[in-house]
């Protein structure tokens, strides 16, 4: 008979280990604490604008190779949509000017000597002072990092990593920003196609994961919340042996059976007593409108010099992200929606009298913070405890708070309970 694992917490990272679990033979129980599965990554029914939306925006790259794989497991790959070529459309708020970044497809950054193909009013030397990004050393920001900060840097660099990092630059890692971009930009456009999911968060990635796994005879428990963790045995033979739930009764594991914790950081904290997990985190907020884009606009936009960090556009809607949020959390909603408006209506070059229905989605906790001392407090996949791992877009990927690092990290953490070299 094959072995149990059990998962605890199904957003990203829970959903991918479950999924490479029982891709590797186990018998897999998912127990989620919330009504639903896919964490913050989701779509629901909005009752007010009577369309279903994303729980927030999310930019995907070509060369994000564990949600590639993840989804083609899944059954899912033509859940993603993007432009053909790594194209990156940017609108300056302040001076009305628009421009697209056209990557080239090889390794080789021949676009930099493109005059159409790189920032307006640029050449290719201004690019060289981003170089030291991709060697940078720990414990600086991604500002001390970077010699030079002239257009390249104000209308390029610092809009895409304010956004892809969820922190502003003056206070981001810079070692999280290189494993970032070496992962993409030094991949060459072929790993920089920017996607987003066609029918919503939960289309692509939560959905079909809960139907393969309920195919593959996987135990699925939604509202189940895991209460404490037990230990049993002693030095080298001590192994977690049972879980308990509230309003559930306790699980006890058999020898070989092992547990992958996937929740937030501030939930393994309360599991695991003297876990070291990052405590900091950043907000992010999502303005969606119900209102179609006009025809030809890109699904995505990034913004500079404004409020807003970036539009998506998706049918019947665009919905606008304010990244590293923190300084609007006490704003009101509808002087958020207006000033988000205001900036997509410029962009998209609609009429911004009146503003169209919208919803105000608040993420206060969205994302670890990608800064340099939180860095340094992120858990290892492996545990004390052979049967057990930790899975999360917190835990040590090497990426910042991402899907890609979700899914990795919850990929990682089932191939290591899972590995021969670790049956006792």
């Amino acid at each position: 008979m094959s072995r149990r694992v059990f998962v605890v917490g199904a957003g990203m990272a829970g959903l991918a280990a479950a999924v490479e679990a029982q891709r590797r033979g186990a018998r897999v129980v998912l127990h989620e604490a919330a009504p639903h599965a896919g964490g913050r990554c989701r779509s629901f029914f909005d009752a007010r604008l009577g369309v279903t939306l994303d729980n927030g925006n999310y930019l995907l790259l070509s060369g994000n190779q564990s949600t590639m794989a993840y989804l083609r497991a899944i059954g899912a790959t033509d859940t993603l949509i993007g432009p053909t070529q790594p194209d990156f459309p940017f609108f300056d708020v302040a001076s009305g000017d628009a421009w697209t970044v056209r990557m080239s497809p090889g390794r080789l950054p021949r676009w930099i000597f493109d005059a159409d193909a790189r920032v307006p009013g640029t050449q290719p030397a201004d690019y060289l002072p981003l170089l030291p990004l991709f060697w940078a050393k720990p414990g600086r920001t991604i500002e001390e990092s970077v010699r030079r900060k002239d257009r390249v840097w104000s209308l390029l660099a610092r809009p895409l990593l304010r956004a892809m990092l969820n922190a502003d630059p003056s206070e981001a890692s810079a070692e999280l920003a290189a494993g970032l971009l070496r992962e993409t930009v030094a991949q060459g456009g072929q790993a920089c196609r920017p996607l987003v999911a066609r029918s919503g968060l939960s289309h692509a990635f939560v959905e079909p994961a809960l139907r393969l796994l309920q195919y593959g005879g996987a135990e699925i428990r939604l509202g189940s919340r895991v209460a404490g963790i037990g230990i049993s045995g002693t030095d080298s033979t001590e192994r977690v042996s049972s879980l308990s739930f509230e309003d559930a009764e306790p699980v006890s594991l058999a020898p070989g059976e092992g547990v992958v914790l996937a929740v937030p950081p501030d939930a393994a904290r309360r599991l695991v007593p003297g876990l070291s997990a990052p405590y900091a985190s950043r907000a992010v907020v999502t303005v969606h409108f119900a209102v179609d884009a006009p025809v030809g606009f890109p699904p995505l936009t990034c913004l500079v010099n404004g409020t807003a960090d970036w539009i998506c556009a998706a049918s019947g809607r665009l919905s606008v992200t304010l990244a590293s949020a923190g300084r609007w959390l006490a704003t009101p909603h509808e002087e958020l929606a207006q000033t988000a408006w205001q900036e997509t209506a410029r962009a998209a070059r609609m009429s911004a009298v009146p503003t169209p229905p919208w919803q105000v989605v608040v993420e206060e906790h969205a994302t670890f913070a990608a800064v340099p001392a939180q860095e340094g407090l992120r858990a290892a996949t492996r545990t004390r405890w052979r049967n057990f791992t930790l899975a999360g877009d917190w835990t040590a990927t090497g990426l910042p708070a991402t899907i890609e690092g979700a899914i990795r990290s919850g990929q990682k953490a089932a191939d290591a309970l899972l590995n021969p070299s670790m049956e006792r």
